[in-house]
């Protein structure tokens, strides 16, 4: 048995931006899970099981953000705009339409910013804990994008990353999670930056596009989105204050705030079950 066994079968597809590689699992209308930085589809082994056996195709890229293992063409676009780009190549290549897009994290501003920009595809959406308005990155994640100016930085990062007395830390997994991640999926989510150059030449590309310009502008274009949106959000996430989910579900014309208990930002992690409840239901119910 491997780690990603419960996110289905592994494929590739070609996008201009090079080769990207997603799990699937289920039949039925498309659900497609999108995560942040340093993690990859494994963010969504605990919750893809059960939203597939409710009748959900289910699809969980492994987007390049620093989790993933098969680095980008060099001359890809991967900043915050070109990530949420190939997002919507990713749909546009597979034909997938009404779309139920579920994001956590950085996923959540690359989903808004899609949604601000190619909202075609895209029947519902399910926002967990998400950067988004000034929150591009959260405060503690602030000299991310100024240290990956600076030459070699990324390498640096990787090596650090090594040392698992640094896991339970704020500035790694001590404030996304309240439970300890198990060892194995951190070394998934973090071994590849460490391994492949090309895995740190995508993640640069990101960090030094991360300014929350992006999301303050996609929050203004998100009052013209008139698909529904679900806010599964903790009341006690550390990284986004549920002020956050307010203000987005001020800012949305069709939102729906639901509160997660005893979770913080991995809602995925910490709650799956009720995490994949809320989506089967708002999926299944809105698509009636």
């Amino acid at each position: 048995m491997t780690l990603h066994d419960e996110l289905g079968q592994s494929q590739h597809v070609r996008l201009p931006q090079g080769e990207l590689r997603y799990f699937e699992r289920g039949t039925g209308r498309p659900v497609v899970f999108v995560h942040g930085v340093l993690t990859n589809a494994l963010l969504w082994r605990k919750v893809v099981p059960a939203v597939a056996d409710d009748g959900f195709r289910c699809l969980a890229p492994d987007l390049p953000l620093g989790g993933h293992s098969v680095p980008m063409r060099s001359d890809a676009d991967l900043s915050a705009p070109g990530i949420a780009t190939l997002l919507g190549d990713f749909l546009d290549e597979l034909d997938l339409h009404d779309v139920t897009l579920v994001a956590n994290d950085t996923g959540g501003a690359i989903t808004q910013l899609l949604l601000a920009r190619y909202p075609e595809r895209v029947g519902r959406v399910v926002l967990t804990p998400s950067d988004s308005f000034e929150y591009f990155f959260p405060p503690i994640f602030k000299p991310l994008p100024v240290a990956a100016r600076i030459p070699g930085s990324m390498a640096v990062l990787g090596q650090l990353l090594r040392i698992k007395a640094l896991y339970p830390l704020p500035f790694l997994f001590g404030w996304v999670a309240k439970r300890p991640i198990p060892d194995e999926i951190a070394r998934a989510y973090l071994s590849p930056l460490r391994k492949s150059a090309g895995v740190r030449r995508d993640l640069r590309k990101l960090l030094v596009s991360v300014h929350p310009r992006h999301t303050l502008a996609a929050a203004l274009r998100l009052r013209r989105f008139e698909r529904p949106v679900l806010l599964a959000w903790p009341p006690e996430d550390k990284l986004f204050p549920i002020s956050l989910a307010h203000r987005l579900a001020d800012a949305l014309p069709h939102a729906e705030l639901v509160e997660v208990a005893d979770s913080y930002t991995f809602v995925p992690e910490d709650q799956p079950a009720a995490l994949a409840g809320h989506i089967t239901r708002f999926a299944g119910v809105m698509a009636d």
